[in-house]
């Protein structure tokens, strides 16, 4: 695989046999090459009877190398069930039965590592039943504890092989800069196989204001980021890593995903879906996700206990005249159904509850921010019962729209009287500047 340093910007490997990846190196770090076979792997062999996806991910290309970009050293892996390859089987299974890495540990995120827990909850440290490896619960763990997780199992590189949602406020990107934090403190190599964001490469949405910060979203970047892992692990590195521990990573290699542009959505990519998390079945609840999250922060559920989360929202208190005011507002690529459904857990569990189902036709032209925002505004003129969600865990802080979204201004806004149109303008210049300061750190165009 071929490495480059901090101020290269790799666009992709040409030709069939090219297999790319990025390296950020610090100061008089070595750049190396190594030799990748054509011939795929015993694990990319068995792919999909339907045929081989469009898309490569950065696992499926360092699987095809024999995983030679983790050779020789002592490797804790970050992954979930969405570590996979075209066979459907975990990284950490596949490197472990070839021989060819050497891994001393695998770190489980919200949910865990094999997938079995709820929202905000892990599977807690334990040894993995069919590896023999310890599986370390790394779910909120600070730099402090994750340093002493690294130095615990002997971490000389540390993989991360998660598929994102795309939204500021899912939990793995945190999980992952904390786990660069901790890099940087025991001096480890840090490698990204990358994957696609679902959603899209288009930035959207408010910014993230540091009283703000939270596990929901611990740096300042916009609701909607619209980079892939790898991209926010250079824009980390390159942003925020100085500050927070002092320095740059030692090396940072993002195994690039070959074939995905910024315009593809996940539908785009045929590679298979597996849930990141249990209330993320498909790819459309991937792409309404970063707007409908919102409704976490009120007093409406956001579908939790149905089979259709972020996709079914409502409350009790919701009539017809929901959906017909957004149905009439013809916001693109996206249809508003009348629904009703009964939450098995979560909030207002075995209740019914009147609301709106929706159905992304044109994932290319759907915002999502842009339709949620329409739904709160629309909810506050309709319904004198909706409300905003109090947590009163955190007196200092007690509203949870206030962290997924990044300050107060969007609650403000809203119950002051707002306009949709004036609610999206208030983070114009923001988002800009997002955009702006993240175009060195990309990765793929289109």
């Amino acid at each position: 695989m071929t490495l480059f340093n901090r101020r290269q910007l790799l666009v992709g490997a040409t030709g069939a046999a090219g297999v790319a990846a990025a390296s950020v190196a610090g100061a008089g770090a070595a750049a190396a090459t190594a030799a990748v076979p054509t011939a795929t792997s015993p694990a990319s062999a068995a792919s999909h009877a339907a045929g081989t996806p469009r898309v490569r991910t950065g696992a499926e290309r360092a699987a095809a190398s024999r995983w030679s970009v983790l050779r020789g050293q002592r490797v804790g892996v970050i992954t979930n069930p969405t570590g996979i390859l075209t066979n459907l089987r975990t990284v950490v299974d596949e490197m472990h039965e070839s021989r060819a890495v050497d891994i001393v540990g695998v770190f489980g995120p919200e949910h865990g590592f094999r997938g079995t827990a709820q929202a905000g909850d892990s599977e807690g440290t334990s040894i993995d039943p069919r590896t023999g490896l310890t599986v370390y619960d790394a779910y909120g763990a600070d730099t402090t504890k994750m340093t002493e997780l690294f130095r615990t199992a002997g971490v000389e590189t540390v993989v991360f092989d998660i598929q994102d949602a795309g939204a500021r406020f899912y939990t793995y990107i945190w999980t992952m800069y904390t786990a660069m934090r901790a890099a940087v403190t025991v001096g480890a190599r840090f490698v990204v196989l990358d994957r696609p964001n679902p959603t899209g490469g288009t930035a959207r949405g408010p910014m993230m204001t540091t009283p703000w910060t939270s596990g929901v979203g611990a740096k300042e970047i916009v609701q909607a980021h619209g980079m892939t892992v790898g991209e926010l692990a250079r824009y980390f590195d390159g942003e925020f890593l100085t500050a927070d521990a002092g320095a740059r990573l030692r090396d940072l290699t993002v195994v690039q995903v070959k074939g995905w542009s910024r315009r593809d959505t996940f539908a785009d990519t045929g590679l298979p879906w597996v849930m990141p998390s249990p209330n993320m079945p498909t790819p459309d609840t991937a792409l309404v996700y970063p707007g409908t999250g919102m409704f976490e922060g009120t007093n409406l559920s956001e579908g939790r206990g149905t089979t259709r989360p972020f996709e079914l929202i409502g409350a009790p208190y919701v009539d017809y005249r929901w959906a017909e005011r957004l149905s009439a507002l013809g916001l693109p690529g996206v249809d508003f159904r009348e629904a009703y459904f009964t939450p098995t857990f979560s909030k207002h569990v075995n209740l019914v509850c009147g609301g709106v189902q929706l159905h992304v036709t044109d994932g290319h032209r759907f915002d999502p921010i842009r339709a949620a925002v329409e739904m709160l505004v629309a909810a506050r003129d309709l319904y004198d019962e909706f409300d905003w969600r109090y947590d009163s865990y955190d007196p200092a802080r007690p509203y949870w729209i206030d962290k997924l979204t990044g300050s107060t201004r969007l609650r403000d806004q809203i119950t002051a009287g707002a306009t949709a149109d004036e609610v999206v303008a208030a983070w114009r210049n923001e988002l800009a500047a997002f955009e702006s300061r993240r175009r060195r750190y990309l990765l793929y165009r289109g």
